[in-house]
């Protein structure tokens, strides 16, 4: 099995951020795609990368049904994190994970797996509850991003806070709904990404 991906490291990395798409998308993802970017300007490395196969791809348009495999997308971010250990220009940073709607719950099971190698992991709108128990195994630093207009998603990421037995923080986004398409939600979203990441991730 091949995926697809974009890694990018900049000069002097001081980590690695992996990310989860969420449910429907791609490493293509514009908000992802912006976010990575400000990420890369803090000094981390990026790994963008698609969770499904072309084919499962092809699948899941029809079904819907592997973005909300959680199992399946945490152990592919999984693969992906042993991959980037096992790299000559990667090996040493310390990984973080971005996670997005369904990715945000693929992300905590798959740091609940690794462990403490496992930094930091950042949520944007995301679905923590689709975690499970494996969230109240996480060690890494755990940022949830919600829009205050997202009020289901922002309830979910309320209970799934009290749940966390790890350093925490929920940011709520004043004004923004699900996709963070108001004026300067993004630029939020992508500012405290980044200085969580830098301020939890060193080189190992």
């Amino acid at each position: 099995m091949t995926l697809d991906g974009d890694l990018t490291i900049p000069a002097g990395a001081v980590g690695i951020v992996l990310f989860a798409h969420g449910s429907g998308s791609s490493r293509h993802s514009p908000r992802n795609q912006f976010v990575a970017r400000a990420i890369r300007e803090a000094g981390i490395a990026t790994l963008l990368f698609d969770l499904l196969t072309q084919e499962e791809e092809g699948e899941d348009d029809v079904t819907g049904r592997l973005r909300f495999d959680i199992g399946l997308l945490a152990g592919r971010l999984v693969e992906a994190s042993r991959w980037v250990a096992n790299q000559t220009e990667t090996q040493k940073l310390r990984i973080g994970y971005f996670g997005a709607s369904t990715g945000g719950a693929a992300a905590l099971v798959a740091a609940a797996e690794i462990g403490p190698t496992v930094g930091a992991v950042v949520s944007r709108g995301g679905r923590p509850d689709l975690a499970g128990t494996a969230m109240e195994d996480v060690k890494s630093s755990v940022l949830l991003i919600v829009g205050e207009r997202d009020e289901t998603v922002l309830e979910l990421n309320r209970s799934a806070y009290a749940r966390l037995r790890c350093g925490k923080e929920l940011a709520v986004i004043h004004r923004a709904t699900h996709l963070f398409e108001e004026p300067g939600a993004l630029e939020e979203v992508a500012r405290l990404a980044a200085d969580w990441f830098r301020r939890h991730l060193r080189a190992r």
